[in-house]
């Protein structure tokens, strides 16, 4: 288990330009400005995947839904 999690701060410290930089200790002029973060990328793009299921799978699970609830018998 410590490999593991040294491993993967190993790799998150890499990834994010070294240990200064995850403290705040680099530059205001060193800092990258008008790039996306990857954080809101990827909510974009998992956004973009929701819709487009949605719009492909959304009859089907309608008619699922419909179907489940006709089946239904009230006492």
């Amino acid at each position: 288990m410590h490999r593991l999690a040294t491993l993967l701060l190993t790799a998150a410290t890499a990834a994010s330009g070294g240990l200064p930089h995850l403290l705040g200790a680099t530059a205001p002029a060193e800092r990258e400005r008008g790039d996306v973060p990857g954080w809101v990328l990827v909510t974009v793009m998992t956004a973009g995947i929701v819709v487009g299921l949605a719009a492909v799978a959304g009859p089907m699970l309608t008619e699922m839904f419909q179907g489940a609830m006709a089946a239904v018998q009230v006492p």
